[in-house]
């Protein structure tokens, strides 16, 4: 794969961000392949999604706020979603790409959200479980997102919801719809 935008985000953050945005392109890459997704796109919005990641709170603010994207207020409220909103305002304005299903995987990398399309579920799971991760059972979740990425979308968002409601943080309207969505699916398979 070319080495677009790899310049261009290593000067946007640190080094250990950087390791992070080339590991989830790669896993995008590898998901793509897998699962017959446009490679090009996959690898473009992996190597972006946390392309506004290091970028000062105001400035994500701010972009957040001029992207015309829905913000739920459980997302205001939490710093830590707003570099995908703010990425993909980027992306979209900054570097003129205007592929609606790249800009929405970046833009819900972090929450989710029902019906995704495969590229978004694609970048949402390689986010979750890029080379350099190492949380605990990080391998099973490979493994789900290798084999199946609706059933891993399924247990990503459980996990993630188990986290954020353990943390006493709150969880954003999308990414309860996309549990529930995942689960409908589960439930209707089995």
């Amino acid at each position: 794969m070319a080495d677009e935008y790899k310049d261009l985000i290593k000067g946007m953050m640190g080094k250990k961000r950087y390791t992070h945005s080339c590991n989830v392109a790669d896993m995008c890459v590898k998901l793509a392949e897998i699962y017959g997704e446009d490679v090009k796109k996959a690898y473009t919005a992996g190597i972006l999604h946390d392309c506004r990641k290091e970028a000062d709170a105001d400035v994500q603010h701010s972009e957040m706020m001029a992207s015309g994207y829905y913000v739920d207020p459980a997302e205001l409220d939490s710093k830590s979603t707003w570099h995908g909103i703010a990425g993909a305002y980027y992306v979209r304005e900054k570097l003129g790409i205007n592929d609606k299903d790249i800009l929405n995987a970046i833009r819900y990398h972090t929450v989710g959200h029902a019906a995704m399309t495969r590229l978004e579920k694609i970048v949402y799971l390689g986010d979750l479980v890029s080379a350099e991760r190492d949380f605990p059972d990080v391998e099973k979740y490979r493994a789900y997102a290798m084999r199946d990425l609706d059933d891993a979308m399924y247990r990503a968002l459980k996990w993630s919801i188990g986290n954020l409601s353990e943390n006493g943080r709150k969880i954003p309207v999308c990414t309860i719809e996309a549990y529930n969505y995942y689960i409908d699916k589960k439930l209707k398979k089995d």
